[in-house]
């Protein structure tokens, strides 16, 4: 958790949640199951405050305690704060409909993500046939720079905005042909601007092809609808051609 300097000198700003939402947060798709020793690590908390902690995130139902090795999981209690989130969140509800149409049209997977600070979070996914399981989980949070949802929601802010954001936001290499040029990625972002669409390629998985168009809301992004075809199926032009249209259209609609 990356908390800022004026909310810890915030006279409002409770310290101890702050900790407890780090135990929380270090868990993950590597992590799993964590014990006291590894959390003090990941949280860089001392134990005895991680045993504190963890004690009562368990007793309160959010933490899961294996009895014989002692290590702690998220519960399956914490979905619920999911399923609160989802069904506060306007866009995500007025878009759901439009996005299932869009799947059965294509039969390809269509994603929904917001932009949260440096990072897309996927709040809504349709799966093909094809999809793995990692695919299929909302909450899922990426660099906006390695992806064409990040890339296209960025091209909706000023231009100033973003340079900051290409030369200073992170990114991360999932494959061998991950784009970590900063160069190449302020082209791609600045094609977006033009065209309203972004088109990622071997960029988080091999031979996958990916097209997003961003939901404009005042001139801001609200989010971005994205679809992800086999790259040994589809080609570029077709994805400009029979996808494009579509995913405009509905971006169009709930914007």
């Amino acid at each position: 958790m990356d908390v800022k300097p004026a909310r810890r000198t915030d006279s409002h700003f409770v310290a101890s949640l702050e900790k407890a939402m780090r135990v929380l947060e270090a868990f993950g798709p590597e992590q799993a199951r964590l014990g006291l020793t590894e959390l003090s690590i990941e949280t860089g908390l001392d134990r005895s405050s991680v045993q504190r902690l963890t004690t009562t995130l368990h007793q309160l139902g959010y933490l899961d305690k294996d009895a014989t090795t002692k290590r702690f999981s998220p519960s399956i209690r914490m979905t619920e704060l999911a399923n609160r989130y989802l069904w506060s969140d306007d866009l995500v509800k007025s878009a759901m409909p439009r996005l299932i149409d869009l799947r059965q049209a294509l039969g390809e997977t269509i994603n929904f993500s917001r932009l949260d600070g440096t990072d897309i979070v996927y709040t809504a996914r349709l799966p093909s046939s094809r999809t793995s399981y990692a695919a299929m989980i909302i909450g899922r949070r990426v660099p906006a720079l390695n992806t064409s949802s990040g890339r296209v929601m960025l091209a909706l802010r000023e231009p100033g905005e973003r340079q900051r954001a290409i030369e200073e936001w992170p990114m991360q290499r999932f494959t061998s042909q991950t784009t970590m040029d900063r160069e190449a990625v302020k082209r791609l972002v600045e094609e977006a601007a033009e065209t309203g669409y972004s088109i990622a390629e071997n960029e988080l998985q091999m031979n996958e092809l990916a097209l997003a168009v961003a939901v404009n809301r005042n001139g801001e992004p609200g989010g971005a609808i994205h679809c992800s075809v086999s790259g040994t199926v589809w080609t570029r032009e077709r994805l400009r051609e029979d996808v494009m249209p579509r995913l405009r259209d509905v971006a169009n609609a709930i914007g």
